[in-house]
């Protein structure tokens, strides 16, 4: 019997914040489907659990804000992989506070990962994804579209807003090389992130079932809800979609 044919088959992707939630799911998704994955985060022991049961993926602790981080993630892609076709740009930190709390070395290590990071990472990997006329995804938050407030979030949605100005340009710059560049905004995930960033587990589950009765579709996200549109938009066929950010988030952002 004929092993079945997969959309990615053959391609090296770059997902940075892999070690947990959305970015450990679009490794493993991508590696389903036939990719050849190299998962970035500052915690080996996290990426060995993405990859665990995934021959596919490799990993690489480092943390993607470093100034060497850039070349050293293209590098380490190329050279397993041979190639580089989709980047993700998925690493994002948080923390909350109102503008009267902000501490200005909270503020610089959110601007680092959030926006920096993925400004030179991208740099980076130009000349490997224009050999294969690739893709760079960015993944931003349906929390910053539109005219919405996000208070006690302002540094973390103000990046994401900033991603989003970049996709679009990028889209335009770019074309001519070849690269598209896509945002996908995802909605409230339940990802554990606001655990990670502090906030007691009994309050994070509090706030997931408050945020699902808000949201239309009834449910708040899973990682998995996202990793599989991001696949969707590395697939040839969606080689029309360039410079767009899409919403994912059980039409919360338009209620």
């Amino acid at each position: 019997m004929m092993a079945q044919a997969t959309h990615s088959h053959g391609k090296g992707v770059i997902v940075t914040g892999g070690g947990t939630g959305i970015g450990a799911a679009t490794a493993r998704t991508f590696a389903e489907d036939g990719a050849q994955v190299l998962v970035v985060g500052r915690t080996e022991a996290r990426l060995k659990e993405t990859a665990a049961g995934h021959e596919r993926i490799r990993t690489l602790a480092v943390d993607v804000h470093d100034q060497d981080a850039p070349r050293l993630i293209v590098e380490r892609a190329l050279e397993e992989f041979g190639r580089l076709d989709v980047l993700v740009n998925n690493a994002a930190v948080t923390g909350f506070a109102t503008l009267d709390h902000l501490e200005r070395d909270a503020v610089r290590a959110q601007l680092g990962t959030n926006l920096l990071a993925p400004v030179f990472l991208t740099q980076a990997a130009l000349d490997a994804l224009e050999e294969t006329k690739g893709v760079v995804i960015n993944v931003s938050s349906a929390g910053s579209l539109g005219r919405r407030a996000w208070p006690e979030n302002s540094v973390y949605g103000m990046a994401k807003v900033a991603l989003d100005f970049l996709t679009r340009t990028w889209a335009v710059e770019l074309a001519p090389r070849g690269i598209r560049s896509v945002g996908i905004a995802p909605g409230v995930v339940d990802t554990g992130v606001g655990v990670r960033a502090g906030m007691p587990e009994e309050a994070y589950r509090g706030f997931l079932e408050e945020m699902a009765e808000r949201i239309p579709s009834g449910r708040v996200g899973r990682p998995e809800d996202i990793a599989w549109w991001i696949v969707q938009l590395a697939r040839p066929e969606a080689a029309y979609a360039n410079g767009t950010v899409l919403a994912v988030d059980g039409a919360l952002s338009v209620a």
